[in-house]
């Protein structure tokens, strides 16, 4: 099978690319005491789940949901669920998989607690929780400092339960374009868990786990004191969102569409649109074509300007870079990886759709 014989609109990956990318994050982490927790949920996909394990300097895996978890423990032991769960039935289906696997759940409410413990002392299980800290995005997590040294205390006398220490994401510093500023934002964010980690450790509370960084702060904020743990996911596959901070890594992620209409001279259509790319961060771009600009995403539709003096003709493909990759492998079932123009596997979104 070859790219030509693979059906529009599709999700591609180009995998020596993603290899690089994959290889390039395990050498930085390989001599740190900070280590890597590859985010499961940037791509949803086993097969690259376990390329990531067998490069080295992962822990485990990070996911945003239980539904995430429950495929992501078929490639590894020890998961972290780096969100808040408190549904009862959600609970049980971490305490289910605290039978085979090491499983830690962020917590940052005494109802999410309670939840765990329930769960847990009904199967027979135990549950690691991680308090997680509100370190400047305003989304979940308690406030650094007494706060989460009180949640902290309080999950210590829970039967089924195991501190294992703190979390926090820095996800409002992660992608500020300029380096200086970013690293400056980043590092105020992690001096919050760091501090919050000291205080636990006074307080003999346990921190075997300071937990968080994402793809555009893993240098910075793997060197702050205390954290050692890592939970970039983008890294392996890029879009445009990262792509401006002059990274490392590689574009290696794409959204193949076929020209269905030129219309007139200045303007292209191809069959990808919003339902197999997201524009949640911007319209995507166009692979190897800065003279093409993607104007507009319907639902099947893709709505390109290009020169009126380009050769694009109608059943050419086209390739869009997408602006953030998790929501886009959340609408494909499956990707294509590509060396060159060889399909050398067909790879099972297996956590897209998933049952939360």
């Amino acid at each position: 099978m070859t790219i030509s014989d693979i059906p529009t609109p599709a999700l591609i990956v180009d995998l020596p690319a993603m290899e690089r990318n994959i290889r390039r994050m395990s050498d930085y982490f390989a001599s740190r005491t900070c280590k890597l927790r590859p985010h499961f949920k940037a791509h949803k996909t086993p097969e690259i789940a376990r390329r990531q394990i067998a490069a080295g300097s992962c822990t485990g895996l990070t996911c945003a949901t239980i539904g995430e978890a429950e495929v992501a423990a078929t490639v590894s032991n020890d998961i972290l669920i780096a969100n808040e769960i408190v549904d009862r039935e959600k609970c049980r289906r971490a305490a289910a998989l605290a039978r085979d696997a090491v499983v830690t759940v962020a917590v940052d409410s005494v109802r999410g607690l309670e939840q765990l413990s329930e769960a847990a002392t009904e199967a027979g299980v135990t549950i690691g929780v991680l308090v997680d800290i509100n370190v400047g995005q305003n989304r979940c997590g308690v406030a650094p400092g007494e706060e989460a040294v009180v949640l902290a205390t309080r999950a210590l006398g829970m039967p089924g339960l195991k501190l294992r220490g703190v979390m926090g994401y820095e996800g409002h510093a992660v992608g500020i374009h300029n380096r200086a500023e970013r690293e400056a934002a980043v590092r105020r964010s992690m001096s919050l868990l760091s501090s919050t980690a000291k205080m636990f450790a006074a307080a003999g509370l346990p921190t075997d786990l300071v937990s968080g960084g994402g793809t555009g702060s893993y240098d910075i904020s793997s060197e702050v004191e205390r954290i050692n743990e890592i939970q970039a996911g983008s890294y392996a596959l890029m879009d445009t969102d990262y792509g401006c901070l002059n990274m490392p890594f590689e574009q290696a992620l794409f959204v193949m569409g076929t020209v269905i209409s030129r219309p007139v001279p200045e303007r292209c259509v191809i069959d990808a649109g919003h339902k197999a790319c997201t524009k949640d961060h911007g319209n995507p771009s166009v692979k190897g074509m800065k003279d093409a600009t993607v104007v507009a995403l319907n639902d099947e539709h893709a709505i390109i300007e290009i020169p009126p003096t380009s050769t694009i003709k109608v059943g050419d493909r086209l390739a869009l870079v997408p602006s953030h990759i998790d929501p886009t492998m959340n609408l494909h079932d499956v990707v294509y990886a590509l060396d060159g123009d060889n399909v050398i596997g067909v790879w099972p979104v297996a956590a897209r759709g998933y049952r939360r």
